[in-house]
Parts: C-alpha cells; structure tokens; sequence
C-alpha cells in the first residue's frame, strides 16, 4: 500500500515506490550463497527463488519543504506518479529532488517528455556522482544519463553539492560512497530524534548480517562493502530509524542485535 508514514520529531516520511524488480539473489549477490538464501531468508523469495527489491522513494515533509528522495526506474509500468498522488502529493508541490545517486532505478521519473516531471522543483545530486557519470567513457554506456540527467542542467534545474549538505535545517546528506562514486544517504534530526535514509548502502535485509555481500552493480565493491560495515554498525549502535527504498515495503526499520546476529527490524 502506498503513503505509509512515519514521524521523525517533525519531519514526516511517506514512503512510496515506483514498482519492484525481478532478480536472482546469487546474480544480485555473487558472493552469496543460495542455501543461505533458502534457508534463512525464505521470506524474501518467490515460488522460483527470486528476490524482488523495490524501487522505493520517499518524500519528506520539513520545514515547509516538501522533499522527494530519489525518482523510481520510470517507464510505462512505473508506479510513482500513481502512488504520489494517491498519497495527496501534487508533483508542483515538490520543492527538491534529492538524488542519492545516478543509477536508472534511482532517476527514472526526473523528467517527462523532456521536461521535469516535478516542475517547481531544484534537483539536487552529489557533484562527485555527476563528474563520473558525465566523463564521455561512462556516459557512453549509460543512456539514463543523458535520458535523465544531463537535461537538467540545460533547463537550470540542477544544484551539484557536496559533503554534508543542508538540505533543510533537519535534513542532511551523509557521503555514503562505493556503490557509486558521490552516493549520499541523508540524516534527519529533528526535536530530538533522527533516522537515516539508506538509499543504495544496502540492497537487501539479508545485509544486515551478510555485510559483506556486495552486490554485482556497486562501482567500487570494496569501499562499498567498508562503507555498509561503517554505516550499519553506527545504525545499529544508535537503534536509528531507516527508511530504504530496496527493502520491502513500506523499508521502515532498525537493524538490531539478535544473539550473535544483526537483524533487520520492520517496524
């Protein structure tokens, strides 16, 4: 169901999803085991042992700002706009589009027939992210960039920031680097409480204790896979909420210690 909420001191988190991939754990994961997969963690597969992450945004109420964190795959069959309006969320209403990264799963919706899909709206996406994907070798083998991107810039829509970025005075981004180069998670704090939008750090709850499955797509596998232990060590140790978009609906939760294990927590 589209729209689920949850409250961070002030700052309201709707979770919506532009629809759910098709995928082999072991191809996704190809470190993974397949009998880990059937063993413990049959609840995440179907009939013909596929694992179906979401292709998950959020949108952010804070401080007058409506903030919508990421744009789905897009294509006839994504379910984004339906489900941001069925959630009473007007695309002009839209103040900023944080990006966490410029992968096609993740910037599908930024425009539509050439113009931007959220037309009030400033774009904003790691500066870092943007001078990989835009170098002439990679953009060569990625269309979503100029599909999805590069107009962005030419209809001044685009803010390239860096570091940690204040994108309300109770919303931040954290560089979360390794899956790809700028790839940002996002930290809000607000009347005493926080939670941390995951974006790509992790793929799947069965990281929580796998931290090392890295998966086939990260660009660099190894700071990836450093950066999740970081990440997901620090959320544990704070029992933070997170929100991510790849974990199943509505990707609201906590990763906790169970006995020897760390567990992702649904709330």
């Amino acid at each position: 169901m589209a729209g689920e909420k949850i409250a961070v001191g002030s700052v309201e988190i709707v979770s919506v999803s532009d629809g759910q991939g098709d995928m082999s754990p072991a191809e996704v994961f190809p470190a993974s085991d397949i009998r880990i997969w059937q063993t413990e963690y049959a609840d995440l597969l179907d009939d013909a042992g596929l694992i179906h992450p979401r292709f998950g945004s959020f949108v952010l109420y804070s401080g007058g700002k409506t903030v919508l964190v990421d744009t789905g795959l897009g294509g006839p069959d994504g379910t984004l706009l339906t489900q941001l309006a069925d959630s009473g969320v007007e695309r002009r209403a839209v103040d900023l589009v944080v990006l966490t990264h410029i992968h096609p799963d993740h910037v599908g919706w930024n425009l539509s027939d050439g113009s931007p899909t959220f037309p009030a709206a400033r774009y904003l996406v790691s500066k870092t992210d943007w001078d990989h994907w835009t170098q002439p070798e990679v953009r060569s083998q990625a269309p979503h960039v100029d599909a999805q991107m590069l107009p962005l810039e030419s209809l001044d829509v685009l803010d390239l920031i860096q570091d940690e970025y204040d994108v309300t005075a109770e919303i931040k981004t954290v560089p979360t680097p390794g899956h790809t180069p700028g790839h940002v998670s996002l930290l809000i704090s607000s009347a005493g409480e926080s939670a941390f939008v995951l974006g790509d750090v992790a793929h799947s709850p069965a990281q929580a204790q796998y931290t090392d499955w890295s998966p086939g797509f990260d660009t660099d596998p190894d700071l990836a896979r450093d950066t999740r232990h970081s990440v997901l060590d620090h959320l544990e140790e704070g029992s933070t909420l997170v929100a991510s978009g790849h974990f199943p609906h509505p990707g609201f939760g906590r990763f906790v210690r169970s006995g020897e294990r760390r567990i992702w927590r649904p709330e």
